[in-house]
């Protein structure tokens, strides 16, 4: 069979000494990680990607949209995985998707993925915070996988997580700094029958007491995982007097 030359033995007993001292995880060690069987390029300056947010896409979001999406927005895109992934699951009538991130480097990242999964002219990487800098656009859907992670879950995160950008983690004391916002302006970049679908993890704890009123729609996975609401453009604009505070 196959052997390894010295110096590749070399790199993967270095790789497992870093792995193991330094609490590095594997994806950033190896530049790889997966998502929705599709490949991707990874570094310290994103998160890895392990959303379940994946297995809705690979059911091409199952019965959530009235229609195929025309126009998809990934809010706080990281390496680009969801909107990429939305790519590849709607090329045939070809989507268009819109990849936003406010920190420069982790658009660098982003770019790097779409091009090498060639889907330049189906995904445009676009640098802002949040909705802020954004061309008033009418998305199909909105799909968003914010930092979420309380002060509390910060400070229990295992080691592997410190190594990941606080940036793309932390939202606040409850977690909901970024969702807050996203769902304040949120309608005003949906179309007529548009969706959002925002996951906020443990976080689901504080909106659900924060605010009993709004209807979201918990969303179930077959393969595990949840905190990955649903809502429509009509509950948003009828929930708006809630979150009008925090407007851009």
């Amino acid at each position: 069979g196959a052997r390894l030359t010295s110096s590749e033995r070399a790199r993967v007993v270095e790789r497992v000494i870093r792995r193991v001292n330094e609490r590095i995880p594997v994806p950033y060690l190896t530049n790889k990680a997966w998502f929705c069987g599709l490949e991707f390029y990874v570094d310290d300056r994103v998160l890895i990607p392990r959303s379940p947010i994946g297995e809705l896409i690979t059911d091409r979001f199952r019965d959530l949209l009235p229609h195929p999406p025309a126009h998809i927005l990934d809010m706080c895109t990281g390496s680009g995985c969801i909107a990429i992934a939305c790519a590849y699951a709607y090329a045939y009538p070809e989507a268009e998707v819109d990849a936003v991130d406010i920190a420069p480097g982790v658009l660098v990242v982003a770019e790097q993925n779409i091009q090498a999964h060639g889907v330049e002219h189906q995904v445009t990487p676009i640098r802002s915070d949040l909705f802020r800098d954004l061309p008033p656009l009418a998305y199909d859907v909105i799909v968003t996988n914010p930092p979420y992670v309380d002060e509390e879950d910060m400070n229990d995160l295992p080691a592997e997580f410190h190594a990941e950008p606080v940036l793309g983690l932390a939202a606040g004391s409850d977690g909901l700094k970024l969702v807050r916002r996203i769902l304040a302006c949120a309608p005003d970049y949906l179309a007529e029958n548009g969706v959002l679908i925002c996951e906020v993890g443990n976080s689901m704890v504080h909106l659900m007491a924060q605010y009993p009123q709004v209807p979201f729609r918990w969303l179930e996975f077959a393969q595990g995982g949840d905190g990955v609401f649903m809502l429509t453009r009509q509950q948003l604009i009828v929930c708006g007097e809630l979150f009008k505070l925090y407007r851009d």
